[in-house]
């Protein structure tokens, strides 16, 4: 495989992103005035966080794990579930596999249900090689042709990375029952963390269309049991899963709703694992020493501006003036107590996409009333609502965003929904919204794709928010970067076209962390804050 491009953005860069973070946490300031440390002493990783010296433990096989996740899944579909942590990917994952995983400590991406990916030399031809004697659940085999049907499948509906799949590969084709070679419209440096991600979490025939009837049908190393919307979703081992009968029983996962809940939950052991995002339980948890593994994530906590016709986000002066009155810093101290780390860049000091020439919006109140004066001038009334979930962060923040908006002049309104999946479909399906909390999620590992999916014109991922030929350009410009500088200079044009743009608020970057108790051992960490069960087992 052609590596060099991939170490070059995996290999000391990111030791140096650790350390410089860990700096900033614990005191050194910022160049930009916004940009804060967190409260307290944390190192945040990308990675393994406490002690996983699990070495010479012979593992116990049997019994049931139960994962609280973020949010309940609507769809076990890959085609319509944005494959992430905080959106079903552990639970897709556990089924499906995923045909490449991010290996934090070797930095890249390396292969869990194939064999071997390999690139040319100029990334423009990709050759997959399966593993023999791969077969779904239903006992047919995962062969060259099942998984070229399944990302067809994928490609052709509005898959979350359909689009950016679609930009990029000309086409796949088998070259024999265990080799697909897919050739890219141009150099692609990426493509190893798309098959990572949805694309390649492979699905069975006998799963059936897009839509209502679909059955999950994967080679994963467990398959869905039972599910109980609202309730659980319990999971059994795959006798024949390729790499030999999972360790654990069951896989169960619930859905606690407040991140307080599940944390609460956890500590008095009802739970055995969880994600967890919000900054003041993340801190907490890391500095009790719960080990769990963790990715860093720009553009965690913001809100979108939906730019569609007839919203007030269809004025860019509207767009920009949210954008000025808000200080990151006053959601950090008000919704989190402090902890966190907040920032108006897309990427902050603490990564090395960081682009430090490139001037950001700093906030500005009085360039915010003058910006919506002159937009109420031309006829808007200066209402918005505040879309977001109804979680004690989410009503905080609410709160937050509705004193510091209308202190500049705007009239707010807030509504909250019960639930995340309520807010997805709002949001990705009816785009019923005017400005609504969300997470972009932009990760260290592979910034591209989900940049390409949420703010390309062509995304599947924009929501509405509004797109531009020079950002469409800058994004391109990152897709075949061949190296480091070439991704940061692409990024720092990026970031100029949000400033010209503004699709988006950004207040906090997060560490998304799924931490599981002393007695839970094996657990493997993969892309998109997502981890593997597969070789889990309980002590």
């Amino acid at each position: 495989m052609n590596r060099k491009m991939l170490q070059l953005r995996s290999g000391p860069a990111l030791v140096a992103l650790v350390t410089t973070f860990t700096v900033l946490l614990t005191g050194c300031g910022s160049t930009d005035k916004s940009e804060t440390p967190a409260k307290g002493k944390f190192e945040y990783v990308d990675g393994m966080v406490g002690s996983h010296d699990d070495a010479g433990e012979k593992p116990a096989d049997g019994g049931t794990l139960t994962y609280s996740g973020l949010t309940e899944p609507t769809s076990l579909d890959p085609a319509m579930t944005i494959a992430s942590a905080s959106t079903g990917g552990v639970e897709m994952a556990a089924i499906y596999d995923t045909l490449m995983r991010y290996d934090s400590e070797q930095k890249v991406f390396v292969p869990q249900l194939a064999k071997s990916l390999e690139a040319n030399e100029d990334q423009t031809e990709w050759t997959l090689t399966l593993r023999e004697g791969v077969k779904f659940s239903d006992g047919t085999p995962l062969d060259a042709a099942a998984v070229v049907k399944s990302q067809q499948r994928y490609a052709q509906n509005r898959s979350p990375e359909a689009a950016l799949w679609n930009g990029n590969v000309q086409d796949a084709n088998p070259r024999d029952d265990l080799t697909v070679v897919y050739t890219m419209k141009a150099p692609f440096a990426w493509f190893d963390s798309l098959l990572s991600s949805g694309p390649g979490m492979i699905v069975a025939a006998a799963s059936g269309p897009v839509g209502p009837g679909f059955k999950p049908v994967g080679a994963g190393p467990f398959t869905l049991k039972e599910q109980r919307p609202g309730e659980e979703l319990l999971m059994e081992s795959a006798e024949s899963y390729w790499n030999g009968r999972p360790h654990l029983d069951e896989l169960r996962f619930v859905y606690l709703g407040e991140q307080t809940t599940a944390q609460d939950s956890f500590e008095k052991g009802s739970i055995q694992a969880g994600y967890f995002r919000d900054p003041d339980i993340v801190d907490t948890l890391l500095g009790e020493g719960v080990r769990g593994y963790s990715n860093l994530v720009a553009i965690s906590d913001t809100a979108l501006i939906n730019a569609s016709e007839g919203r007030p986000g269809a004025d860019p002066r509207v767009r920009r003036a949210l954008q000025l009155a808000i200080d990151p810093e006053i959601v950090r101290n008000r919704v989190y107590d402090g902890h966190g780390y907040s920032s108006p860049r897309i990427f902050p000091e603490y990564s090395r996409w960081y682009t430090p020439d490139v001037k950001v919006l700093e906030p500005d109140t009085n360039e915010a009333k003058k910006l919506l004066e002159a937009a109420k001038a031309d006829g808007y009334d200066g209402k918005i609502t505040y879309l977001d979930s109804n979680t004690s962060a989410s009503r905080d923040t609410g709160q937050v965003i509705k004193a510091v908006l209308e202190s500049v002049g705007f009239k707010v309104e807030i509504e909250l929904v019960q639930t995340i999946a309520d807010l997805v479909s709002r949001m990705a399906v009816e785009r019923d919204y005017d400005l609504a909390g969300w997470g972009l999620n932009y990760r260290e590992a592979d910034p591209y794709s989900k940049m390409f999916a949420t703010l390309h014109s062509t995304g599947t991922q924009t929501y509405g928010m509004a797109t531009s030929p020079e950002m469409d350009a800058a994004l391109e410009k990152l897709q075949g970067a061949p190296d480091d500088a070439t991704a940061r200079e692409a990024l720092g044009e990026i970031q100029q076209a949000y400033n010209d743009t503004v699709p988006f608020l950004t207040w906090m970057p997060f560490a998304e962390v799924s931490f599981w108790a002393d007695n839970v051992h094996g657990i493997k960490g993969a892309s998109n804050s997502m981890i593997l069960f597969d070789q889990a087992w309980v002590g």
